[in-house]
């Protein structure tokens, strides 16, 4: 075999080595690409003045693409019908925009693209990246800057839009009902900051929104809405303090359903204690009706008896006395309503009553038809029950003891719900626990206003759990049996010393009443008496 011959022999086996050992260990590639994209140029440029074009590329030194554009992009000031903007799902080298609106003469434009803009291979941000033009001589310049809070909730919600409406003399408060505003920007996903940029001098309404439908005009039944008391002035340095909330909505009532016999459903928005529903029909001599409404739902149950021999009803309903419609309903042949006794748990907490859930109200109880038990089966001799037939509730109070068992019977008649029937022989068990294995908990507020305030202790998804509504002038909170878990304290600083939190309404510019949170995450645990003080401070 010739030298030349050897040398190619040893060459290919070279290679095939080289081939093999990359199969074996291909390697995955350099650090991972972490720059975002650079922006080349754009046409015509950024921050362009007497701008007249219809079309505007924005140029990158890499692919990109537009993440969440329906939500990143916020267009200042609204254009309609709004611009085309692309790429949308695939990846480009640019940013195309197509403009068909007319421009307002003398007005600077602002395209924020807020987190959109991601490279395609890697997802890094170009964040924040604003294009800018003025179809005037300059650029306005002005800024204006704040929070976003929720009136009720810990947090805000995420994507607030923030507007300001030019305070001229078409203005009035409705116009957040149909017409958009001068500026707007938006919270993004992870702030609760906004600043809106690029403003003119001026006096504008300050106005926020969580607006899903991406519309910029306020629709109650839908969005939440936060404003500013009376107009801001630009330029301005202060920093603003928004707090959303979901106004009351207005009394009304939907189309009845026929649910049982003598049973009817009224769907309602608004305030269920601002709705009456009238039977207009001729009614049966001793006729006696009865409104429910069970919490967690949105009907209202109209019972009534005895029966109405009728095919169909005609009803009336009124919000706060005013009336609302006239309805008509045919009847059906349906079934009665069947009374049934549920108990709300079977764990009952030391010095608290016991409650129960009915389907049918319960209007009478006969309390010597009822047997309460210890487990040394000794008898609770002292106890009292209360009926609560427009809730579909009913409870009993007696005195408790630490790790009891109670067995409660209630015997047939015991009950008498509102068509008069009666209960069949019911058969509950309770039990309690020790009272190291509940936690306590004292909150004292410092700087109060001398009105009543409203302390709650609600989990980390808002539910209340625990409540004490305290009287002008009370400082000292005290929580006794609290189940172990973690809990907020929240303040209602209850104005109209009503029991409830109030909501805000725009139109009537009725800010919400003012809820402040206990900063600290309370996690209780058994046997735990923690004790804070809530040094209360106005935005």
């Amino acid at each position: 075999m010739s030298k030349k011959v050897l040398q190619l022999v040893s060459v290919s086996i070279l290679l095939l080595f080289v081939v093999q050992c990359a199969k074996r260990g291909t390697p995955t590639g350099g650090p991972k690409d972490e720059t975002p994209p650079v922006l080349v140029r754009a046409d015509p440029p950024n921050y362009t003045t007497n701008f007249d074009r219809k079309e505007i590329r924005i140029y990158f030194d890499e692919y990109i693409k537009l993440k969440d554009i329906s939500k990143n992009l916020i267009v200042s000031p609204p254009m309609d019908p709004k611009a085309q903007v692309s790429p949308q799902g695939s990846a480009s080298r640019y940013i195309d925009i197509q403009i068909t609106d007319t421009l307002t003469p003398n007005t600077t434009y602002q395209f924020n693209f807020g987190e959109s803009v991601t490279d395609n291979n890697e997802g890094n941000e170009f964040p924040f990246f604003k294009y800018v033009f003025s179809t005037g001589d300059y650029i306005d310049s002005l800024n204006v800057t704040g929070v976003i809070r929720d009136a009720l909730l810990q947090k805000p919600d995420e994507y607030v839009t923030v507007m300001l409406y030019e305070a001229d003399s078409t203005y009035s408060d409705s116009i957040v009902y149909k017409d958009v505003p001068r500026y707007i920007t938006n919270t993004l996903d992870s702030t609760v900051v906004f600043e809106l940029t690029n403003v003119k001098e001026g006096r504008y309404k300050l106005v926020a929104m969580k607006d899903d439908a991406n519309n910029y005009t306020f629709q109650p039944d839908k969005d939440k809405i936060a404003f500013y008391d009376g107009f801001i002035e630009v330029p301005t340095d202060s920093v603003y303090v928004l707090r959303l909330f979901n106004e009351q909505l207005k009394s009304e009532t939907g189309r009845p359903k026929q649910a049982s016999a003598q049973r009817i459903a009224f769907p309602f928005t608004g305030n269920p204690d601002s709705i009456d529903v009238k039977l207009i029909s001729a009614k049966p001599e001793g006729f006696e009706r009865l409104v429910t409404l069970k919490k967690g739902q949105d009907s209202l149950q109209y019972w009534y008896k005895p029966q109405v021999e009728t095919d169909s009803l005609i009803f009336e309903t009124y919000g706060n006395k005013q009336l609302l419609d006239t309805m008509y309903i045919r009847k059906r042949g349906l079934k009665p309503d069947s009374l049934q006794i549920q108990s709300v748990s079977s764990s009952l907490i030391l010095e608290e009553p016991y409650l129960f859930n009915t389907t049918i109200p319960v209007v009478a109880v006969d309390t010597s038809k009822i047997k309460i038990s210890r487990k040394d089966s000794t008898l609770v001799e002292a106890f009292q029950v209360n009926l609560f037939p427009e809730k579909l509730q009913m409870s009993l109070k007696f005195e408790t003891e630490e790790n009891e068992s109670y067995s409660i019977q209630m015997l047939p008649e015991a009950l008498t719900d509102f068509y008069d029937s009666k209960n069949d022989t019911l058969n509950f068990s309770a039990s309690t626990k020790a009272y190291g294995d509940y936690g306590e908990y004292d909150l004292t507020l410092q700087g109060a206003a001398d009105v009543q305030h409203i302390v709650q202790l609600v989990t980390e998804k808002g539910d209340v759990k625990r409540e004490i509504i305290g009287a002008p002038g009370t400082t000292v909170f005290q929580f006794n049996r609290i189940e172990p878990g973690k809990y907020y304290a929240r303040v209602i600083v209850d104005l109209n010393e009503n029991g409830k939190y109030d909501t805000g309404n725009y139109l009537e510019q009725k800010q919400p009443e003012e809820v402040l949170y206990y900063p600290d995450l309370l996690d209780l645990r058994s046997g735990w008496y923690p004790k804070n003080t809530f040094i209360l401070t106005q935005e």
